[in-house]
């Protein structure tokens, strides 16, 4: 039996300052995150390389609040703008414990089982090592977790469906919640977001689901399209061309991420690329999150495709420069050292 689901902090409350000027009506800015599958990510982080086998002592170890749509709400929050993360767990889950004590408002599902726990082992050149947890199987509270997206969802600009799936959802349950969201909404749903891997992205593509944005990486391409990630991120013409081909599977737009390479924007409008800046990689975990809601605090603030690529980029970078799952505020970035460069026209109009 699935229990009643609760709210904690501002989550009904998804509403800015803005106006819609056609209706007068104040403008939705809330940008709603969904996290089904949500982490205490412990990361560890180590002096020398990681040597199997051996004793070695950790320099430093953090705990924060993690999964992919976690980890969007966490850098939305820090740099100030309008976030609820809506993910299963008690409130007296460390995972909830810890995003109240951050200052972002949830809205939970709660379950009985607690939540997964992660570790992630940094070494001094970048290298990173993590393993994940399976999380608690959900299968009893399918309907319910769905329910409360629908229900949460017309409060938001933007909805961001990120992250695996626990034990217990069908492969099916992304392209599920696009589908009840947009039925139950219409016209009056949010933008949708979604950035997740293997078999229910898969799913979520093949089903037509109509989804505005992707943020996927090379491998996650890859496995969608075909291909090679080694070759999406050595070139750029193949970069492009798969997310064209993501495109015109009805995806509206792609944020292709490209780790130390930099990114890839695809849309209606044409298509970009951005190099990475040169850094210092500390950790990878959470960038390409913090990527996906540079893209969003871009696109809110008004920015055209290059300049949230240019976020995009920027963010993803200030993260991979913190140690741990340390996310940046977007005054620890720096869009304006980032080169966008326009790629060969794309086809428009694939739907």
């Amino acid at each position: 039996m699935s229990t009643a689901p609760t709210a904690h902090g501002p989550a009904g409350s998804g509403t800015g300052s803005g106006t819609d000027t056609a209706e007068g009506t104040p403008a939705r800015r809330m940008i709603l995150t969904v996290t089904p599958n949500p982490s205490l990510d412990r990361t560890i982080e180590l002096t020398d390389e990681l040597r199997r086998g051996e004793v070695q002592r950790a320099a430093r170890t953090t705990d924060e609040p993690g999964g992919k749509g976690v980890n969007v709400s966490r850098a939305l929050a820090a740099s100030g703008a309008e976030t609820v993360a809506l993910l299963p767990g008690l409130l007296d889950d460390p995972v909830l414990t810890a995003l109240r004590q951050r200052g972002v408002p949830t809205v939970n599902l709660p379950i009985e089982q607690r939540l997964r726990a992660n570790v992630t082992v940094t070494e001094p050149g970048g290298t990173t090592t993590k393993i994940n947890e399976v999380g608690p199987d959900l299968g009893a509270h399918v309907e319910a977790l769905t329910g409360l997206v629908v229900e949460h969802a017309p409060l938001a600009s933007w909805l961001v469906l990120a992250g695996s799936l626990p034990p217990g959802l069908p492969v099916t349950w992304l392209a599920d919640v696009v589908g009840a969201v947009r039925a139950a909404h219409g016209d009056a749903a949010p933008r949708i977001a979604v950035d997740s891997s293997g078999a229910p992205f898969a799913a979520l593509v093949a089903s037509g689901a109509r989804v505005d944005l992707v943020k996927p990486n090379a491998e996650e391409l890859a496995e969608v399209v075909g291909g090679d990630a080694d070759t999406y991120e050595r070139d750029l013409d193949a970069a492009v061309a798969g997310a064209q081909r993501l495109r015109e599977l009805g995806v509206g737009a792609v944020l292709l991420t490209l780790g130390s390479v930099g990114a890839v924007l695809v849309d209606d409008s044409g298509a970009w690329f951005a190099a990475a800046p040169r850094i210092v990689p500390l950790s990878t975990v959470g960038a390409g999150d913090s990527s996906l809601s540079g893209w969003l605090l871009a696109e809110q603030a008004g920015a055209g495709p290059a300049g949230r690529l240019a976020q995009a980029v920027a963010s993803g970078a200030a993260a991979a420069a913190q140690p741990g799952s340390i996310v940046p505020s977007l005054d620890q970035t720096s869009p304006d050292d980032i080169d966008v460069v326009p790629m060969a026209p794309v086809a428009v109009g694939h739907r």
